[in-house]
């Protein structure tokens, strides 16, 4: 018999001469010239050495190297097959060596004419033919015996049913099945039985838990903002949206819109407007000291990269600072693609649910109906109006008719400012860390005072009514300094007060010509609040009054709304706490405001003599519930774009020319996106040639451990070439003509022979086929960091079916998040939440959950195509040690001590718990000699603290926690047979 490496590299000679007869540019040659060649003369003007070309076959002709005359004297290949180290490319020093292999190739593609090719992920997609393969009847398995067939390869025989059944509901929903479910299937003779356990998995709610948690690595999901400080965010609302999707199989073309553009779809629904939240799980970085609109900036570069690794699974992240120097993406065309979503504001949307909708109605009725028995525990209703007519004189004494000032113009270093009807100004656009406003009035009456309102608005973070954006700042203002001139002459204050008491920014200090103090809410956000200056001198009316107001502060916090109020009174000027609306009509000096709703509600809710009786209403009101929040973009209006610059290296600091918006130029399409909702429309469409081939190959890898293309985020020139090309584009196009149907997909998938096949090795394919590409058996690999715990807290029996809702805090050791900054506590979750899957695990960027650390879960801090999979001593520690396994093991153990039956058959049922198959009788042995060794030494009291760490009480119970413990390290445990 033939040695198994002698016909290894039998077989690779024999393939590669194949290869050199019948040369291919996008198959062959592309690959080669992108590894060995484009670094120097690829499509990066910039490092491109000697101005050649290679990529394009008009530059390499032009300059020389392709010489159409007579091929064979092409100084391409002179320069290949040169022995010279001064003439020879690629050159010695690169270590870019080419292989025989390589030459030949080259060689024969010259000679041949030097054809090129659009690379083959650049091109549509169009449905080949399904092979006609004998004894396949699944489209999926034709296309890959075919190739066994050309390869001489055996596939191996299908997987046993117990390995089957474990392995569908482990790629499925992320969970294993019960041994009552895995004997029902398997003891299931009916021809359809695993279809119709995969239709009914593909409608478990599990399902959306599961494939969930893959898009949210591609969304860079996490519950804190990132950076140094990293302080909390609510987003779940995303997430739990994410898993809706997915287990109503909206199709991924709606998916992709709505998350990209929802809020740009006709009558936006709050569910669409959510969607967007999947472009604000960027970091935001929270330091003092930074300018907002750079790590604005570093956010749309964060975007730009994550769409093309998303949809189009491509690094034009790569172009940001220069032209791709493998693929045809220009520095320009990084930019025009930020250009199309570089036009939304970010605003927190408050989520309606109705769970708390109904919550807070029925507070809301009943603090209605406390606060209408108000006026009779006054006493007689003679009683109350002779109380409110005595309150509303000595409240006119010293009520101030204010005249709103509406402005003539409004300049803004960058905030745009829009005048409403009410004479309120809002403003929007974009806010820096030195915000100036300046105002221009022509009061029609004299001016002795001037009132500053700001007015909260749910258009504002934390409603306002300051623009600070910043967690535990949200909602506040910093009025640095207020300047104004009459007629320009500056106009002198005499005096201030404002509504806020007792506040360490108080309103004097925007006149003390210091940008560093100002006037704040610190902590009163969300109220309407005033500001009252005094004059020296009267500003005459018809005068041109301008004022200018300056929010300097190391955070971006202007103001957000806020209106201009005159008076020509000079006695008893100042800041009211009550509303404007009833020191409006208080100030009318007439009988009519007694009876005004507004005074009298006012009256009611701030007498002394009803402080009792508003008591049970203030606890009501306090025991509101808010609604939760969401990040969601918002696009700008028309006549409020921004302007998107190249920015030369990629440098925030050196903007160049303006770009429009527009799709990548290496992509020929009818329809030229001009925004956000075009964009999404094209990207998700069967115009662009690459979304439905990353997305089927995103799931072949989940199914399989490796894609179709191995480099999952990268279709380029780079990648590796497709093990299957015809079998990709096949269900590229089905997925398309299916509706978009990732259900439909994934059943396709799994309910072909290819991946019901024994994950046993063959020695001869293993020869020829080591990393198992060509599929001739199943793939073995380990579980997720997520479904490592999932899989104990089901086996053990802790799982809890709780879905949705903020992040929870299972077990893990303090000092991971104290390690942060800040010092974070995890306060470790109650009851059930406890328990909830991993999917809704608390997620802090920079002290990532331990455990999933461990396993290689993701950080959230980018877009992560491919998770790495590790095989570290810390992992089984982790098993062992860790206070959550150790509890899962406890939990086990009182399941095994409760089963019914002996010692052998409760040996078997803690085997099946986390195995799912029967046990053999040599593991059954070992298992039941391991316990009746530990038992004897709890007995004789030999086991130390370190081996009976978690075990039960007793020793029966702590013995089946030591063989729990034991189980669930076993290899077979964490991997995806």
């Amino acid at each position: 018999m033939m040695p198994l490496l002698r016909l290894y590299v039998l077989l690779s000679v024999t393939i590669g001469a194949a290869a050199a007869d019948d040369v291919r540019f996008a198959q062959d040659i592309q690959p080669i010239l992108a590894r060995k060649c484009y670094a120097c003369h690829g499509p990066d003007e910039e490092t491109r050495e000697a101005g050649l070309r290679l990529d394009n076959r008009a530059a390499a002709v032009e300059l020389g190297a392709i010489d159409e005359g007579d091929l064979s004297d092409s100084e391409l290949l002179a320069r290949i097959f040169s022995t010279d180290a001064e003439t020879q490319m690629p050159p010695p020093e690169s270590r870019l060596t080419l292989t025989q292999d390589d030459k030949a190739k080259l060689r024969k593609w010259v000679q041949s004419g030097a054809k090129y090719e659009q690379h083959w992920a650049f091109v549509a997609p169009r449905k080949p033919e399904v092979p006609d393969v004998a004894g396949t009847s699944h489209p999926i398995d034709s296309f890959i015996q075919d190739r066994l067939n050309r390869e001489e390869l055996q596939a191996s025989e299908p997987a046993d049913r117990y390995t089957l059944i474990r392995r569908v509901y482990l790629d499925l929903i992320g969970l294993p099945p019960t041994p009552d479910q895995a004997d029902a299937f398997v003891n299931d003779k009916s021809d359809n039985a695993f279809e119709n356990v995969v239709d009914a998995l593909l409608q478990s709610p599990k399902y959306g838990e599961r494939w969930a948690r893959l898009w949210l690595d591609l969304a860079r999901y996490a519950d804190t903002n990132g950076y140094e400080k990293d302080r909390e965010r609510s987003i779940w609302p995303y997430r739990d949206w994410v898993i809706r999707a997915l287990n109503a199989d909206m199709p991924f073309d709606q998916f992709s819109v709505e998350q990209l553009a929802g809020d740009m779809l006709p009558n936006a629904s709050d569910a669409q407007r959510i969607a967007t939240g999947f472009h604000r799980n960027t970091m935001l970085n929270e330091e003092g000291g930074i300018d907002p609109l750079e790590y604005r900036f570093y956010s749309m570069v964060d975007r730009v990269g994550t769409t093309g690794t998303v949809w189009l699974g491509l690094t034009t992240g790569c172009a940001q600072c220069h032209t791709h120097k493998y693929d045809p993406i220009l520095h320009t065309d990084f930019y025009r693609l930020m250009a199309l979503m570089d036009n939304a504001d970010e605003p927190d949307l408050a989520v309606r649910t109705s769970e708390t909708a109904k919550r807070r109605a029925a507070l809301e009725a009943e603090i209605e109906r406390l606060e209408s028995q108000l006026p009779v525990k006054f006493g007689s209703k003679s009683d109350l109006d002779a109380a409110i007519n005595q309150w509303v004189r000595e409240q006119q004494k010293s009520a101030i008719a204010w005249r709103t000032l509406r402005p003539k113009s409004m300049k803004t270093n960058l905030p745009r400012l829009q005048l409403l009807d009410d004479g309120s100004i809002l403003s929007t656009g974009d806010v820096t860390k030195r915000d100036v406003f300046e105002l221009t009035f022509r009061p029609s009456e004299t001016v002795s005072a001037i009132r500053l309102e700001a007015i909260p608005d749910d258009r504002l973070p934390a409603n306002g009514p300051g623009r600070a954006f910043y967690e535990g700042r949200k909602g506040d203002f910093f009025l640095s300094e207020v300047d104004a001139t009459a007629d320009g002459k500056p106009v002198v204050f005499a005096g201030s007060s404002s509504s806020i008491q007792a506040n360490k920014w108080a309103e004097k200090n925007v006149f003390d010509d210091e940008g560093s103090s100002g006037w704040a809410l610190s902590g009163r956000e969300g109220k309407p609040h005033q500001l009252v200056m005094k004059l020296a001198e009267p500003v005459p009316a018809g005068a041109e009054l301008k004022i200018e107001l300056l929010f300097e502060r190391h955070y971006a916090a202007s103001l957000g709304r806020f209106r201009f109020s005159t008076t020509s009174t000079t006695e008893n000027v100042s800041a009211q706490t009550m509303p404007v609306e009833v020191e409006a009509s208080l100030a009318t000096a007439n009988s009519s405001a007694a009876t005004n709703a507004a005074v009298r509600t006012y009256f009611l809710a701030t007498t002394p003599k009803l402080a009792d009786a508003r008591k049970p209403i203030e606890a009501l009101r306090k025991q509101l519930p808010k609604y939760p929040i969401t990040l969601v973009m918002q696009e700008r209006p028309a006549d409020n774009l921004r302007t998107t610059y190249r920015h030369h290296r990629g440098e925030y600091l050196s903007p160049r020319e303006v770009v429009k918006p527009a799709l990548p130029s290496l992509f020929k399409s009818q329809r030229v996106p001009t925004n956000r909702l075009e964009l999404a429309r094209w990207l998700a469409s069967e115009e662009s040639p690459l979304v439905a081939r990353v997305t089927v190959n995103r799931a072949w890898r989940s199914f399989f451990g490796t894609g179709i293309v191995k480099t999952s985020g990268d279709f380029g020139t780079q990648s590796d070439p497709p093990s299957h090309p015809e079998l990709l584009d096949w269900l590229a196009v089905e997925f398309m003509q299916q509706g978009w149907s990732l259900k439909k997909l994934h059943r396709l998938i799994v309910t072909s022979a290819a991946y019901q096949r024994s994950s046993k090795l063959s020695p001869a394919t293993t020869a020829v086929d080591p990393e198992n590409r060509l599929l001739a058996r199943g793939p073995r690999f380990r579980i997720d960091a997520e479904m490592v715990r999932d899989v104990m807290l089901s086996s053990s029996g802790l799982l809890s079916a709780k879905m949705y809702g903020p992040g929870v805090y299972p077990p893990q050791p303090a000092s991971v998040t104290a390690l942060a900054y800040g010092n974070a506590k995890w306060n470790v979750s109650k009851g059930e939440d406890r328990y909830r899957r991993s999917l809704y695990t608390f997620t802090k960027r920079t002290a990532p959950f331990a455990a999933f650390a461990a396993f290689d879960g993701p950080t959230g801090e980018t877009c992560l195509a491919r998770r790495n999979r590790s095989n570290t001593p810390l992992q089984a520690l982790t098993l062992l040690n860790d206070e959550m396994f150790t509890e899962m093991a406890r939990a086990a153990a009182r399941r095994v001590a409760n089963f019914d039956g002996d010692l052998s058959a409760k040996c078997t049922y803690a085997f099946r718990l986390f195995m799912t198959r029967p046990p053999t009788d040599d593991e059954v042995d070992s298992l039941l000699a391991f316990y009746k060794q530990q038992t004897k030494r709890l007995e004789s009291g030999e086991l130390n603290s370190i081996e009976l760490a978690g075990a039960e009480a007793g020793n029966d119970l702590a013995a089946w926690t030591l063989l729990a413990r034991v189980v669930m390290n076993l290899d077979e445990v964490i991997t995806r047979n």
